[in-house]
């Protein structure tokens, strides 16, 4: 038989797959497909991001425990409001919370309860901590995210714009006000933005409000028309201090794309500009912003501190301020806590999601 007619594979009697030289055909991960080796090789990928997720969680956890009790002052005492109480008052209130305990038992009473979901009892309050939170999350939800979805979107336009138009003075001027805007203290912008559409000064009168949410004397789209003028300083302050960074990541992004050859092979099919750029070069360029969306989403809600603070913004950076003039131990750790896994979570989310989005990523 010429070697031409010898088949590549030759199944035994019992049905095995044999190779030319009579021995079993290799099983194993050799064996298996692309697809099937692609999806093990993402399993592996995301289940160690998910680990490492899950490690700097409890690091925050225990993080927080230790760090706040590091702040001057006793709880006790300022939970009394200066009032003159007795030796066997105060007592009974450390008892109450806890706080006659050695710290090894408040810590181990602390991991036991977080990680069930119970971050105790406000001291201020009187009240669950995760009723507090609750509270006070949708405020902090609808500024950060009113304001996440304007400057990803003004970032996004304003830096493929820029980067089409390199070295433009539409380009120059936009690169020059992102840089400006990104080095501007978040508190700083708010107090200034107060001080002339707020307050009024010289012949700009006052035109929003100084702080708070709702004027508290409106019903039904009358209050909404209410809250959204109480919104539209801080969001202003948080958009004009985050769109610039996504501006940046998306020119740089763009800017490297442009030299590819698939976008020179699109204009030399007659293409528009316009149309090469919307359809080609933006897709291509979104990787890295993409990424940097997810990280500005936890970012942003944990940045919201400063400017719920200067604003009176009723959410959870009004809270913590609150929280941390007492010392609130048990509200502060869990502020604390939610403040680190939005940055933690969602820097793993972008992390699981890039290699869907670009394969080369996890192999």
């Amino acid at each position: 038989m010429s070697s031409e007619s010898t088949p590549a594979l030759l199944k035994g009697s019992a049905g095995v797959e044999s190779t030319e030289s009579g021995g079993p055909a290799p099983a194993g991960p050799s064996a298996r497909s692309p697809r099937s080796r692609s999806t093990a090789a993402y399993a592996r990928y995301a289940a160690g991001k998910l680990a490492g997720a899950a490690v700097s969680l409890f690091a925050v956890l225990v993080t927080s425990f230790f760090l706040f009790r590091l702040i001057p002052g006793d709880p006790v005492k300022q939970m009394t409001g200066g009032r003159q109480v007795s030796t066997e008052q105060i007592a009974a209130m450390r008892r109450e919370f806890g706080l006659d305990l050695p710290l090894w038992q408040q810590f181990t009473q602390y991991c036991g309860k977080a990680l069930t979901g119970d971050f105790g009892t406000s001291y201020q309050f009187r009240a669950p901590v995760v009723d507090k939170i609750a509270e006070a999350l949708p405020a902090t939800l609808l500024l950060t995210g009113t304001a996440f979805v304007i400057y990803t979107l003004l970032g996004i336009w304003l830096g493929a714009r820029s980067a089409w138009r390199n070295g433009s003075a539409g380009d120059r001027a936009n690169t020059a006000f992102a840089l400006t805007l990104y080095s501007v203290p978040s508190f700083w912008l708010g107090l200034l933005l107060i001080i002339t559409l707020s307050v009024g000064i010289g012949p700009i009168p006052g035109l929003f409000p100084t702080g708070g949410m709702e004027s508290g004397n409106t019903e039904g789209f009358d209050r909404v028309l209410d809250i959204a003028h109480h919104m539209v300083l801080p969001v202003i302050t948080l958009v004009a201090v985050e769109y610039a960074r996504t501006l940046l990541v998306m020119r740089s992004s763009l800017l490297d794309e442009m030299g590819s050859d698939y976008l020179t092979t699109a204009r030399a099919k007659g293409l528009r500009d316009d149309l090469v750029r919307r359809k080609h070069a933006v897709p291509n360029a979104m990787l890295p912003t993409v990424t940097l969306l997810f990280v500005n989403l936890g970012t942003t809600v944990a940045g919201a501190i400063l400017v719920e603070t200067v604003f009176s913004w009723p959410g959870l950076g009004g809270l913590f301020y609150q929280a941390l003039s007492v010392p609130d131990l048990p509200l502060v750790q869990a502020l604390f806590f939610v403040f680190a896994a939005a940055v933690i979570l969602m820097n793993t989310l972008a992390d699981v999601i890039y290699p869907l989005l670009d394969p080369r990523v996890g192999r």
